[in-house]
């Protein structure tokens, strides 16, 4: 969630530090600080609120003279934002900075034996612990300091640390929360993502579980807890920084939005050959593929109602049964993974920590694990068994669109590679799912280029207190993300609910003028769905209907209707979320929320 920047070398820290916290925002804050040595005594500066107030502050850093420091920017976990509670956390006469993204489990009891020393804390924070235990071990030496206090606190964290007395070294360390580490001619960099320092190097290097580095103006060096180093390959970042801007649009979510054409066929043709599907990555052999016979998918959020659509279309091509589960109750709920089971974990960071913790249960049980990932490196990356990456790019919106589009397209290519081995469909079913998937991208910019009637539509619905989205089977699935679109952006109360059910209780929250999202795109179940919108509209709500071309019965049930191109019914999701991505989006701008930061959300969730 937060974001951390670290610099070192020839170049003023401050502006750096400022330009790579800025290039972090998409990860959630609500304050920010910096800590520079300006060559006689370590200069601190934090505020609350956005980057902004901090740039003001320190006049874009020209204030903070020095060409080595620390910046981070919270998001409140332990204590309320606040100027005290912000980063970087120091000792008693600061002379040790630190900045800290994840959390300390067994903060409480080494804060009381810190205190009966003597040590006084000004912050409610669990990170100012990790300063005075440094402070308190400290004897001159930074590296045998660091490693006494990694070993003695237990939980998650991404570490950028100070020393006012080694102004030339500073040191990193991670364990559960993602860190990065690069390169240039100029000086050597710390980041929570790649982003934040891609301006300045393609150079990187991700580091691992319990790493510890020191790095130097021009060198760094890697160590594991024992102080042994270690050798670590870099790794070149191909993707262009033009690509995490704007280019012109007026958010990064409506940008990317407009970017899932391309996200879908970089993520479909790659894995296409000779009308084939080879997923040359998924590591498993058609002798392996054929003795699944179960799949758990795992994943949090918006990456959950992926897995839920990948439910129904692997059971309904490939008929292998599979259970769906929310990653923070996965490890928690002892599952039951037989003999045959794959699990995978979806997660677009990569760095989800429910999701990555259910990776680590899995394999832990004996059990491979393919991840589905967009980030090249990232945790999850590196730890299963095998990874498919989506290709979706840089996504710096808090709200996913593009990233979700990719691990549809996925999904189904899975759903079709086992089918295809398990010989459950037949060659010229095969051939005509191909041909679908092949057009979906033209199909999705035909509905993005349509945004005119469905930002019209929008507009109505700025006031609106309760939106209900109701549909059957992938419907269900498509509502689910549609729903969560609309209150994470908009902040209005919306839920998604199996139409069948809305007799069960539901339909009681129906009243005059409450509109009601109701998705149709699987034909055998339009005359179920169409009579759950007879019932709410009887009940006074104004239903708002996304469904197939040609399916003009539904008109007799819907106030509005929104039309996608017609496919095989098993992708649908793929175009029926487009047009409720737009909605939510139009709802949003029109109550004047800020769309790419949404309150109280971060991109990465890598806390539990």
């Amino acid at each position: 969630m937060c974001g951390i920047v670290g610099y070192i070398g020839k170049r003023q820290a401050a502006p750096i530090i400022l330009d790579g916290l800025a290039k972090l925002e998409y990860r959630g804050y609500d304050s920010a600080g910096m800590a520079v040595f300006d060559g006689e005594k370590v200069n601190v500066k934090k505020a609350v609120g956005r980057l902004k107030v901090l740039e003001e502050l320190t006049h874009d850093g020209a204030t903070m003279p020095g060409t080595v420091g620390i910046g981070h920017t919270r998001w409140a976990t332990h204590g309320a934002p606040s100027d005290v509670n912000s980063h970087p956390h120091f000792n008693g006469d600061k002379t040790i900075m630190v900045v800290h993204n994840g959390i300390i489990e067994n903060y409480i009891p080494l804060r009381a034996k810190l205190q009966k020393k003597g040590y006084e804390f000004v912050s409610e924070t669990d990170t100012e612990v990790v300063a005075q235990m440094l402070d308190y071990y400290y004897d001159g030496n930074p590296m045998e300091t660091i490693l006494k206090v990694l070993h003695r606190i237990e939980g998650s964290y991404a570490l950028g640390i100070m020393f006012a007395d080694h102004p030339g070294e500073l040191f990193a360390a991670r364990k559960g929360s993602p860190l990065v580490v690069g390169q240039s001619e100029d000086g050597c960099f710390i980041a929570s993502d790649v982003p934040a320092i891609l301006k300045y190097t393609r150079t990187v290097y991700f580091v691992d579980e319990q790493e510890v580095v020191r790095l130097e103006p021009d060198h760094m060096h890697f160590y594991t807890l024992d102080e042994e180093e270690i050798e670590k390959q870099p790794t070149t970042i191909e993707w262009d920084a033009d690509a995490a801007e704007k280019a012109g649009y007026e958010h990064f979510m409506l940008k990317e939005m407009y970017e899932q054409p391309k996200t879908v066929t970089d993520t479909l043709l790659p894995r296409i050959k000779k009308d084939t599907i080879e997923i040359e990555e998924l590591g498993l052999s058609d002798e392996e593929i054929a003795r699944i016979r179960k799949i758990h998918i795992v994943a949090c959020g918006s990456a959950y109602h992926a897995g839920v659509t990948g439910k129904y279309v692997i059971e309904g091509l490939a008929r292998i049964p599979v259970e769906v589960d929310l990653a923070s109750e996965f490890r928690y709920r002892n599952p039951i993974l037989e003999e045959g089971a794959m699990v995978i974990v979806i997660s677009q960071s990569g760095e989800t920590a429910d999701t990555l913790a259910a990776l680590r249960e899995s394999k832990a049980r004996g059990f491979k694990v393919l991840g589905i990932v967009n980030v090249v490196g990232s945790s999850i990356a590196r730890e299963a068994d095998n990874v498919m990456y989506t290709w979706a790019g840089p996504e710096i919106a808090v709200a996913t669109t593009k990233a979700y589009s990719a691990q549809l397209i996925a999904l189904y290519l899975l759903a079709m590679k086992f089918a295809s081995v398990k010989k459950t469909i037949k060659e010229e079913e095969y051939k005509k799912l191909l041909r679908d998937l092949k057009r979906l991208p033209d199909q999705i910019e035909l509905l993005l280029n349509n945004k005119k009637n469905i930002q019209h539509f929008a507009n109505r619905y700025i006031g609106a207190r309760d939106i209900f989205f109701i549909g059957r089977g992938i419907d269900y699935a498509i509502s689910l993300e549609g729903s969560l679109k609309l209150k994470e952006i908009s902040y209005i109360h919306s839920e998604a609910y199996a139409a069948g059910e809305l007799k069960h209780g539901t339909i009681s929250l129906i009243e005059e003028g409450t509109l009601v999202a109701a998705v149709s795109t699987q034909p055998e179940l339009y005359q179920k769905t169409i009579s759950n919108m007879v019932e709410v509209k009887a009940r006074g709500a104004f239903v708002l209907a996304v469904t197939n071309e040609g399916n003009k019965e539904i008109e007799k049930a819907a106030d509005y209707v929104i039309y996608i191109p017609e496919t095989n019914p098993y992708f649908a999701n793929s175009l029926a979320i487009i047009p409720l991505q737009l909605f939510g989006y139009y709802v949003a701008v029109g109550r004047g929320c800020d769309v790419d930061k949404p309150r109280n959300l971060a991109k990465s969730v890598t806390v539990e």
